[in-house]
């Protein structure tokens, strides 16, 4: 069976062949720039390790999985240029490089690059592949503007917050494995078993890394701690905080995501001391838990040799242990 690792360098190879058009260099640099900007690769990888549960031809599986890789850093792009951010895997992002017009034009090309390598499967399963890719490009879409309206909202619930880190974060890699599942044989309920998998191991993914935004090691985590308190994002940590606080600790809470000037640190550690008050921490570790667990399910409950799961299985383990 193939490792992550191994998928990786499958992935990385196979985006090392991608030869761009010369003319116009503005329009192709910024793509094949992106591209070569590193990442873990691990939605791609996930095409790959789905096909693998059913096949051990991984050759038809190459392309959908490049084609899901394009599609991923074409959101990250657009997100950069949303954000205004400056700085994306310790590179200047598209926009500061070319600027906007351009990042937006190469974002574009991106989207259509996608498509053409999506479609690059046999007919039998052509409609179903374009269906489930299609479907989750709107979702994502969906969900990177519900984060954005978030923003404003300091009513968010804990339900529509599942539901945006579902869309915005955990479809791409259920879909990443459906599509996968689907090139390497698998049946529609197969396949969908699969994507389950990958959406309740997301959701329990981002859960985590909301949990070690405020609770991590930012040597072992790579971020900043404390940078979405800062922020004032809607997290679940956050929503949780505003929906179980005590009057005092509700009001002090409120106090803090309306202030424009303040310390930081102060910030940070006020915050925390309340959604230590709440035990909000607890609280998260148990629905990621919840979460992973389902998850496992979902894997053990496909019709396979136990020996083709243990790769996701691990994955999924090695995932949920993150340092804190």
């Amino acid at each position: 069976m193939i490792s992550l690792e191994q998928a990786h360098q499958f992935i990385e190879k196979r985006l090392a062949e991608i030869r761009f058009p010369e003319e116009p260099s503005n329009l192709y640099k910024p793509v094949q720039y992106i591209l070569s900007n590193g990442g873990k690769r691990i939605r791609p990888s996930l095409v790959l390790m789905g096909a693998n549960v059913f096949t051990d031809d991984l050759t038809p599986a190459l392309n959908p999985a490049i084609a899901i890789e394009i599609f991923h850093n074409f959101t990250l792009l657009h997100d950069d240029l949303m954000d205004n951010s400056l700085m994306r895997r310790g590179r200047d992002t598209v926009h500061v490089k070319w600027g906007s017009n351009v990042a937006i034009l190469s974002g574009d090309v991106m989207s259509i690059l996608a498509n053409q390598y999506i479609a690059d499967v046999s007919n039998e399963i052509l409609d179903q592949v374009l269906e489930v890719f299609n479907q989750t490009a709107l979702k994502v879409c969906e969900g990177q503007m519900m984060d954005m309206e978030f923003e404003d909202r300091i009513d968010v619930s804990v339900d529509e917050y599942i539901h945006m880190i579902e869309l915005k974060t955990s479809v791409l890699i259920a879909a990443s494995l459906q599509i996968g599942a689907l090139v390497g044989g698998a049946s529609e309920k197969q396949a969908f078993e699969l994507y389950e998998y990958g959406r309740l191991l997301g959701i329990a993914f981002q859960l985590q890394d909301d949990l070690l935004d405020s609770y991590g090691d930012s040597k072992t985590f790579g971020k900043k701690i404390g940078n979405d308190i800062l922020t004032n994002k809607k997290t679940f940590l956050m929503i949780s905080a505003l929906e179980n606080a005590g009057p005092e600790d509700q009001k002090e809470l409120r106090l803090w995501l309306e202030k424009k000037q303040y310390d930081p640190v102060q910030k940070i550690r006020e915050i925390k001391k309340i959604f230590d008050n709440c035990r909000i921490r607890e609280l998260t570790t148990t629905k990621i838990n919840d979460y992973f667990r389902s998850s496992l399910d979902k894997l053990n409950k496909i019709n396979v040799e136990d020996q083709r799961k243990s790769v996701l299985r691990d994955f999924a383990n090695t995932l949920m242990k993150r340092e804190m």
